[in-house]
């Protein structure tokens, strides 16, 4: 079976560390990363760092508007698929490279799976949400990591090939905490170079 990944974002890189590497023991695969996350420390260090196999295509499409962006990932996935003619697409997450990748695969009639798919803000208003209803609805399989994925898609009647099968995140956890074998913390440096003291217990925000 040959199996297309579209990748773009560091959230998708991290995943796909893991699934790529079991995709392999049976299976073909064809990575392609449309480029939205273009950056070094934001792309190219996850392949190098975590051992994912080198892009078959990096379509090098990044900035601009959602639509421009989404609309040239459209054209360009669909020349690789013409082309590689794969059995199934995977998508991650809810990046405008997954519904890039999911609606050109379904406008050929190529199976999508999802993975991260079910997760739900319940508004509009934030473009990742319009990018999950959109790739959950036309998806063959739908891989949620959480039962509440479960529960929303049921909402929206789609639940009949939806899986709870967990979280990549957390195996790649797992298989790299265990391949480095670091039992010591890391030290903390501020923006200014000095030492940052960490208390024993602490709350662990991000923000972007």
């Amino acid at each position: 079976m040959k199996i297309l990944t579209v990748v773009g974002a560091r959230p998708q890189f991290i995943k796909a560390a893991v699934v790529s590497r079991t995709i392999r023991k049976h299976h073909k695969e064809v990575i392609v990363h449309t480029g939205q996350h273009y950056d070094y420390n934001m792309s190219e260090v996850f392949f190098k760092e975590l051992d994912i196999p080198k892009p078959d295509y990096n379509l090098g499409i990044s900035g601009g508007t959602h639509g421009k962006m989404t609309g040239e990932m459209l054209i360009a996935i669909e020349e690789v698929l013409i082309k590689e003619t794969p059995d199934a697409v995977l998508v991650y997450g809810d990046t405008n490279s997954t519904m890039a990748g999911a609606l050109t695969a379904v406008k050929l009639h190529i199976p999508v799976i999802h993975v991260e798919a079910g997760n739900r803000l319940g508004t509009l208003n934030n473009p990742e949400e319009v990018n999950r209803i959109v790739t959950d609805h036309v998806a063959y399989l739908i891989l949620c990591f959480t039962e509440s994925a479960i529960y929303f898609l049921k909402k929206e009647g789609i639940s009949e090939n939806s899986f709870v099968v967990g979280d990549p995140m957390y195996d790649a956890f797992l298989y790299y905490s265990n391949k480095v074998k670091d039992s010591v913390p890391e030290k903390l440096i501020a923006l200014d170079g000095s030492k940052i003291e960490m208390p024993a217990e602490f709350y662990y925000m991000t923000c972007h």
